[in-house]
């Protein structure tokens, strides 16, 4: 036999250095501009790092320093519970979309039912149910207690243990649930009572940072509550669920639902409980839109994924046509196989905490960690999360939509579909009216936070130009060779149809007269140059000229530079949502 002797992949090269990095980087970073000559190579990572719109840093670079000294609290690497909402206000229509989607491989059923008939439909809405073996996760806002009461009558009625799920209050509901939570640990001891939901710190455009230590709060209110009313501190911590965003931002999702296990680990040492934390991940409702919605797949999967890396307990994968209406049949049964295929297919589930060791996604835990713990500690010295609702959660959180209003508008934070690579032609699919998204049918999230979603802006333009009677159109004065006008040509197009506009062109021109009677069959009175900067420089000033006298209201150019008769310029991260709203003045269409 012979014996092979082992690859060692990096043997024929010398070994590295962060600092020989930095060097190098820097070489690049001086011919490219982005750093003068007197920089430094300490300079460089600050020039290629980010931060995200509540101010975690994410570095350029990392390495075995990054990997902090806490130890790591992970979930065992098995299947995480399919978890499916459920929100039709006709029982008999809810009960049969139950059933498929238990038979299509979901294990567990979050129902959202409607507002003051909860108990009574329950029997309706279960009925065929298995439900020693199916768990159950209530969501029925004010009218939580009752609904939770009907349960255990129901769960009592038939004679079943539960092997999970959730009753549902909100820490807010503890003191008037107490009585119903006693007899579910009598009861039905594996049934958990309160869910901390931090879907509204999301919704309403907070970062990471604010969900996470708005949860912390919430459950450490939630647990002063259950104490307070005399229960254990064991038994308060054994009935709470938390529940987070899952976003298509896979590494913050892996990295704050770990964060969020060694948060809730410092709140159990410091009260002498366990430390376990049962983890909701729903799939953000921030991020999905109305238009192109089908993309909302390859998001949810994203999401998915990053929930399942992170370590969540149970997964909500939110149908893709959600923010449409109701979801359809195909709709749900795409939302379940997108788990299957992550668990069975590419086996996600198969490794604990498969992210662990990775010097990013550690570094990134840490410091989601740190700063969501000041946070906390933030709201604690202003009274606990009742009091910071008042005030201070509401403005910390507007600040950070804020930002993210701002990285939206100027198309930093692209929207697929929406924002870039909008299609003017789509046919939107029709579904019934109600609430389709997590959360939706609520008067509102925590403190009445507002609700958000990252496309809304966009889509309401796109909505307004659609009423019009006749498409918004702009016409693109495309000067010379399509080599030459082609890129520009094709970004302005983008960005107009974001809003709804639609483009017409010159062709391959020069002459200016030639442009400004294609410029007079367009029908519009908004112009937009595209070209190079050296035809720019040769033919702008006199076709801007010519567009002005043919009657040109307004006129852009695709590019920077002033040119003659140019009224602004269209470039990457100018403010597309300012030039769209004044696209839509310019055309006379009333916003």
């Amino acid at each position: 036999m012979t014996t092979v002797p082992p690859l060692e992949i990096a043997s024929g090269f010398p070994p590295g250095s962060r600092e020989q990095w930095r060097t190098l980087a820097l070489g690049v970073l001086r011919k490219s501009g982005a750093l003068g000559e007197d920089a430094t190579p300490a300079d460089v990572e600050e020039a290629l790092s980010s931060t995200t719109h509540d101010g975690v840093t994410i570095a350029p670079l990392h390495d075995t320093a990054d990997l902090p000294a806490a130890p790591r609290i992970v979930r065992p690497g098995d299947q995480w519970d399919v978890r499916q909402r459920h929100a039709h206000p006709d029982p008999a229509v809810t009960n049969e979309a139950v059933l498929s989607d238990l038979d299509g491989g979901v294990t567990s059923i979050w129902l959202d039912l409607p507002a003051g008939d909860g108990p009574g439909v329950l029997p309706r809405v279960l009925d065929g149910v298995l439900l020693d073996l199916a768990p159950v996760v209530l969501d029925a806002g004010a009218g939580a207690v009752p609904v939770a009461g009907a349960y255990l009558d129901l769960l009592a009625e038939r004679g079943v243990t539960a092997p999970g799920g959730n009753l549902g209050l909100d820490p807010s509901a503890v003191s008037e649930g107490i009585s119903v939570l006693r007899r579910s640990l009598a009861e039905q001891p594996a049934l958990r009572g309160v869910v901390v939901d931090a879907l509204p710190y999301h919704d309403a455009g907070g970062g990471d940072v604010e969900e996470l230590g708005c949860s912390i709060a919430a459950g450490v209110a939630a647990l002063r509550a259950m104490t307070d009313a005399g229960l254990s501190v064991e038994q308060a911590m054994g009935l709470l669920e938390f529940r987070y965003a899952a976003s298509a931002d896979q590494f913050l999702t892996i990295a704050k639902l770990r964060a969020a296990r060694r948060l809730w680990a410092r709140v159990a040492e410091v009260v002498g409980g366990p430390g376990g934390q049962l983890q909701h991940a729903v799939t953000s409702s921030a991020m999905m839109t109305a238009r192109d919605p089908w993309v909302n797949m390859l998001r949810t999967t994203l999401a998915c994924f990053g929930a399942g890396v992170g370590g969540a307990d149970a997964v909500t994968v939110q149908p893709f046509d959600a923010v449409l209406g109701l979801p359809d049949a195909f709709a749900r049964r795409i939302a379940r196989n997108t788990h299957a295929l992550l668990t069975e297919e590419a086996g996600v589930a198969r490794v604990t905490d498969p992210a662990g060791g990775s010097w990013y996604v550690e570094r990134l835990t840490a410091d989601l960690a740190e700063r969501a713990w000041a946070w906390f500690q933030e709201i604690e010295r202003a009274g606990g999360m009742a009091a910071a609702l008042d005030r201070l959660v509401p403005e910390r959180i507007a600040a950070t939509r804020d930002r993210r209003a701002r990285a939206l508008a100027h198309r930093r934070d692209p929207v697929t579909g929406v924002s870039e690579f909008p299609d003017l032609t789509e046919k939107t699919p029709a579904r019934r009216s109600g609430p389709g998204l997590a959360g939706e049918g609520s008067a509102g999230g925590a403190g009445g936070l507002p609700r958000i979603r990252y496309a809304g802006e966009f889509e309401a333009l796109r909505d307004l130009a659609d009423a019009q009677a006749g498409r918004p159109r702009v016409f693109l004065a495309t000067i010379g060779p399509v080599a030459a006008h082609t890129a520009r040509a094709t970004f302005a197009a983008n960005l107009f149809a974001a809003g709804g506009v639609e483009t017409v062109t010159s062709g391959a021109a020069t002459d200016p007269a030639e442009i400004a009677e294609a410029f007079r069959a367009a029908g519009t009175p908004v112009a937009c140059l595209c070209s190079s900067d050296r035809l720019y420089g040769e033919h702008a000033a006199a076709v801007a000229a010519a567009l002005r006298a043919a009657g040109a209201g307004r006129i852009w150019l695709a590019g920077k530079g002033e040119h003659g008769d140019v009224d602004a310029n269209l470039y990457a991260g100018c403010d597309a949502l300012d030039v769209l709203r004044t696209t839509f003045d310019d055309l006379g269409v009333t916003r």
